[in-house]
Formats: structure tokens, C-alpha cells, sequence
């Protein structure tokens, strides 16, 4: 819901207008035919807003819309926090955004209107959003409107220097909605509204944010934080104890709940690779880095074992819940020559100019994201050499000549090359160490508990990864430019039970949520679904075989009416066989009195046995 003029009661048409000025008009045409005007006097010390009501056009004319300076009026301060209170009570959202990207926090704490802060965080606006808008022409560039309609002359004042602003054919601008005193060629792309409080050296407001939860450390898309615009003194002073208090805070959280759990709790097994990846990341959060280069990992091992969700989950970590913190890149979609345009964007002259790359267009909206480049075995070796300079240098420069600074970046690589010969090297290892665990056991009884944890070896990575790697990557300085390279092994057998009982668990969740319909089932089931388990697709294959021999069954049943409502249902290995020759699996219903009774399920047309046959005529 945008705010706008329209309001259902005449008392309140005055406020929202007024508010309006505040949070941004995206509509102005007045639907009652209200006998309404409304003159704010200009005085000696402001700009004042003069709005008219149109009662027969039912149009509204913002001329010199100026929150800034208007609000200095002491009863239009009091009549804005009255709208603002009421238009949170009937539950518009403190978080709405103006349609050139600010929200109403930001606009509050740039022009200190304290009270307005403190309703807004209250109602639960949140302080860590940044701002959308760019400079004025990047901006006016992106909503494809001309820039002399992103900004407004400051320095005139007279009657000819107002803006009459259509509301179907005009952009407000910045000056008038937001803040006269900023540059229109500045960019406060990610900019929070404690950097706007940062801005106005207002002491009152920033501790009003710091205290609702505004992280100190949030950069914007320059990579400053707040305290970069800090002036010596008060407000300087209190950024700087809050960030230090967050980092204790953090440093305490990181010793309480390593990333390791954190890890362990979304990805099962592989924990040789999470262990290499939150150690690099340990190192980089405690300053233990080097901080002119971005961290780069490369993930080698078969498909389906965890390295796009390993990739996913450090975003998750690094930058919570924000999309923008996540930048996936196909890399099968740069395999040819003329595709190196799309990932940086074309130069001048050349179709796609104006769209900017896919890499850097979402690398400027955040610097500091996770990067993965899934299939990077895939990519021509132009995208490659880019991909040098972006691991070397911590930069990359786009179609247009703009540099964006990416040293704060992690970039994932994923490849499926070697992926053969670390699953068969690993598997060889397991043997040893289950052989290993075997003669233990029959030593000493208190062994059993104790698991089996394998080590890629020195010899292998050198005498057989390495040269694989140098054959796909053609260039030594690219490998030399990796920080850690990650082997994600095949399951073992205790982790494939971890991953049907993981995706049995979804499908009763489904099934309840859906259909009102429990389902059970014993570990015979898990012990015969994790046969379909198929080395070259890795948990996908556990997905399918899931799918194939339950999930099947169950839509059959239901699809048969054969599921009573509300049914409890588990699932039994039968002493049949299917038709592959392994033994199946059957739907029981299991009634208030635990009996149970088979569900006989017709079997649907197998399209594998249907013989096509030829008519002659």
C-alpha cells in the first residue's frame, strides 16, 4: 500500500497530504470532491509548502514540496505525527518505499524529525534497509525518465523556479521529497537511515537508531559505514561505542555458535569442506586476511552432494536474509566469446550497453556479496581472464568504463572436473577406514562409537587434481589465485539414512499440511530407499528414488480415494518384489485401535510397458 492523498473522511484529507510531502505522493488525484485548501505561509526562516486542492479537477498541485523546511512549523510537525500515528493504527507499512527508493525512516532522520523516528521504529520500521536510489541520472537512467526530472534547482526561489508535477507523467525529485541539502551526483545507493542521521550530525536520532537495532558496521554501496561521514564529536563518539559493542557481541555469538554447527545444521556430511570454508571465513571476520584481495574458494566434486547449498548457506550467514547478499552466475551460460558482453556489459556503441552486465550490475547494488560461479569448468577463457582480474586486483570494470570495488566479496567456484576420481579416491579411503574401524572394534569394544573420517591426501591433490585443474583452467596464475580448494566427498552410509529420512520428513510435512495425512515409517523403509543412491547424482538421486517409490504411491492412493480423511499412514517394506527385483515398499492404514490394513493400489499405465504396435491398412 502507498501512501498517497486519498483518505475515505475529510478530517483526515489535511494530514495525509501533509504526509504525503513526508513519505512521497505516488497518486494525488483527490476522489471526493472535498471544498479544501490548505496554504502554508513561507516565512523568513523556510521554504514553506504550498498546496491547493483542485475540487474540480479533483487534482492536487504540490508546488515546492519541501518536508524539510516546511516541517519546521511546530503545529505542521504536530499534524504530521498525528497522520503518521493514524495511518500506522489502520496498518500501513513503516517499511513502504518510495518509488525512487526511499523509505519514510530515512526521510524522518535526514530532516531530524525526531518524533517521526521514534513512531516509526515503534510500528517496527527497520533501521538496516538501504536506500534504492542512486545518484539523480543513474537513477533517472534506470527508470528511464530524463534526469532534469531527478532534481531541481535549490538556489532559485522564485515563482517561476515551481514545478507543477503530473502524477501520471513526472518524477518527484530528490530535492523536493526527500532533502535539498544533498549532491545530486553522489550515489547513496545502500545508504541506512543512520547514514542520513550520520549525515545531519544528529546525535539525537542516531541513538534513537543505534537503540532499535541499526547496525554501525552496515556499508553502503561506496563500502562506507556510517562513522566514514562522522564528524568529530558527539555522534562520532556514539558510533563508535555501539560498533565495538557489536563486535563484541558478534565475537561473542561466533565463540558460543561456531559456523561450523551453523553449517552442520543445513548440510549433512561433508564436514572436511565446512570445516575448510568457516575457517577461511574465521579468518576473515577476525582481520586475519589479506585485505586487498576477496576470498576465493573453488568446490570440486560430483553433482548433488552439497556445494551450491555450502555456497548458499555462507550467504545466509554473511548477509542473513538480504537477496542481494546471494549472486549466482551459470557459468554453461558464458561459454562462447560474444557472451563476455553479458557478464561485464557491452561497450559504447554496442546493443545491451544501456543494461549493464549481469556480474556487475548486481555487484554494485552489493560489493560485498557471496559470488558463486556454478559450472565455472564451463566458461570461455575470455570469462576467465576477467575472473583473474576480479580475484587479483578486488575489482571489476564494466561495458561503460565504471570501476566497482568488490575487495569485501567472497567468490565461490563450483566444477564438477575431477569429479570421478576424488569420489573413486575417496571411496578407496572409506574402505580403509571402515577396515581400520573393523580390526579396532574386534580389540576393543569401546571403539564402536568412534567415526570414520577420511583426508584427501597431499600426493592425490598434486599428482592427479592439480593436473586435471591446469588442463581445464589453462593458466597456473589463475589456480595461484584461489584460497582454498574444497573436495566434497560421496556420502557414506550413515549420511545417506540422514538424507531419506530428511526428504521422508518433507513429504510428511506436505502430506499433514496438505491433506490432513500422517505418515510413518522404520528404519527397513530408510535402509531400502538409500540403495537408489547413485554416485554421479548424489542426493538428487535419494530426491528421485524418494519420489519414484513413495510419493507416487501416495498421489496414486489419493487420486483413488483410497485415504480416508485424516488417516494415518505407514509405510512397510513388503516380502514382494517390484519389477527391478528389490523389494517393495506398501501404504498401510493404521486405524484408531493401531491395526492396520494394506492399501490396494491399482498401479497407473507404466509408459515403459506399453508395446506400440503398427496397424496396416
Amino acid at each position: 500500500m502507498f501512501l498517497c492523498a486519498h483518505v475515505p473522511c475529510v478530517s483526515a484529507h489535511v494530514h495525509a497530504v501533509l504526509l504525503c510531502v513526508c513519505w512521497g505522493r505516488q497518486d494525488t488525484r483527490c476522489v471526493k470532491c472535498f471544498k479544501l485548501e490548505v496554504s502554508l505561509v513561507r516565512t523568513s526562516k523556510c521554504r514553506s509548502s504550498l498546496l491547493t486542492v483542485n475540487t474540480h479537477t479533483h487534482s492536487l498541485s504540490l508546488l515546492s514540496l519541501s518536508l524539510s523546511l516546511s516541517l519546521s512549523l511546530t503545529h505542521t510537525r504536530l499534524l504530521i505525527l498525528s497522520v503518521c500515528l493514524r495511518l500506522l493504527a489502520q496498518g500501513v507499512d513503516p517499511n513502504t518505499r518510495h518509488r525512487l527508493g526511499w523509505t519514510p525512516l530515512m526521510v524522518a532522520a535526514m530532516n531530524r524529525q525526531h518524533n517521526v523516528v521514534k513512531v516509526l521504529l515503534e510500528a517496527g520500521a527497520d533501521p538496516n534497509l538501504g536506500d534504492d536510489f542512486s545518484s539523480v541520472y543513474e537513477t533517472a537512467r534506470e527508470k528511464g525518465v530524463h534526469s532534469l526530472e531527478g532534481e531541481t534547482c535549490a538556489s532559485s526561489s522564485s515563482s517561476s523556479s515551481l514545478l507543477f508535477l503530473n502524477p501520471f507523467t513526472h518524477t518527484h525529485t530528490r530535492e523536493d521529497e526527500f532533502s535539498n541539502r544533498l549532491s545530486s551526483r553522489a550515489s547513496f545507493r545502500g545508504c541506512s537511515a543512520l547514514h542520513y542521521a550520520v549525515l545531519t550530525d544528529d546525535p539525537r536520532t542516531v541513538r534513537m537508531l543505534l537503540d532499535a537495532g541499526a547496525n554501525p558496521l552496515q556499508k553502503n554501496e561506496l563500502g562506507h559505514t556510517p562513522l566514514t561521514y562522522a564528524k568529530e564529536g558527539e555522534t562520532a563518539t556514539l558510533l563508535k561505542e555501539f560498533a565495538e559493542a557489536q563486535q563484541k557481541r558478534e565475537a561473542e555469538e561466533r565463540r558460543k555458535f561456531p559456523l561450523e554447527r551453523r553449517l552442520k545444521e543445513h548440510i549433512i556430511g561433508q564436514e572436511g569442506a565446512i570445516n575448510t570454508v568457516a575457517s577461511a571465513i574465521r579468518r576473515k571476520e577476525n582481520g586475519w586476511y589479506d585485505e586487498e584481495h576477496p576470498l576465493v574458494f573453488l568446490f570440486l566434486g560430483s553433482s548433488g552432494i552439497g556445494k551450491t547449498e555450502l555456497a548458499k548457506q555462507v550467504a545466509r550467514y554473511m548477509h542473513k536474509d538480504i537477496k542481494k547478499g546471494f549472486i549466482r552466475m551459470d557459468m554453461s551460460e558464458f561459454q562462447e566469446k560474444h557472451e563476455v558482453a553479458k557478464f561485464i556489459g557491452s561497450p559504447p556503441g554496442y546493443v545491451g550497453h544501456e543494461e549493464g552486465g549481469q556480474l556487475t550490475k548486481q555487484l554494485k547494488q552489493c560489493p560485498n556479496a557471496v559470488v558463486l560461479f556454478d559450472e565455472v569448468d564451463k566458461a570461455h577463457p575470455d570469462v576467465l581472464t576477467i575472473m583473474l582480474q576480479l580475484f587479483d586486483e578486488g575489482r571489476l570494470t564494466d561495458g561503460k568504463g565504471k570501476t566497482i570495488e568488490c575487495k569485501d566479496a567472497i567468490f565461490i567456484m563450483t566444477s564438477n572436473a575431477a569429479s570421478d576420481e576424488i569420489a573413486q579416491h575417496a571411496l578407496q579411503l572409506r574402505e580403509e577406514a571402515q577396515e581400520q574401524s573393523r580390526r579396532r572394534l574386534a580389540e576393543n569394544l569401546e571403539d564402536v562409537q568412534k567415526s570414520e573420517k577420511i583426508t584427501i591426501s597431499s600426493s592425490f591433490k598434486e599428482q592427479v587434481i592439480r593436473p586435471i585443474l591446469k588442463a581445464h583452467f589453462r593458466r597456473d596464475e589463475f589456480l595461484g589465485r584461489i584460497n582454498e580448494i574444497v573436495y566434497f566427498l560421496p556420502f557414506c552410509h550413515s549420511e545417506l539414512i540422514q538424507l531419506v529420512s530428511r526428504e521422508l520428513s518433507y513429504w510428511a510435512k506436505k502430506a499433514k499440511q496438505r491433506h490432513n495425512i500422517t505418515l510413518l515409517w522404520e528404519r527397513p523403509v530408510l535402509e531400502l530407499l538409500v540403495r537408489g543412491y547413485n554416485l554421479h547424482y548424489g542426493a538428487r538421486s535419494i530426491k528421485h528414488e524418494v519420489e519414484r517409490r513413495v510419493v507416487n504411491q501416495l498421489a496414486a492412493a489419493y487420486e483413488q480415494e483410497l485415504l480416508p480423511k485424516g488417516c494415518t499412514l505407514r509405510l512397510v517394506v513388503d516380502g514382494g518384489q517390484e519389477k527391478d527385483g528389490a523389494p517393495a515398499l506398501r501404504l498401510e492404514v493404521v486405524g484408531e485401535d493401531r491395526t492396520t490394513r494394506k492399501l490396494d493400489i491399482r498401479p497407473p499405465l507404466n509408459p515403459e510397458d506399453v508395446t506400440h504396435t503398427h496397424r496396416h491398412h
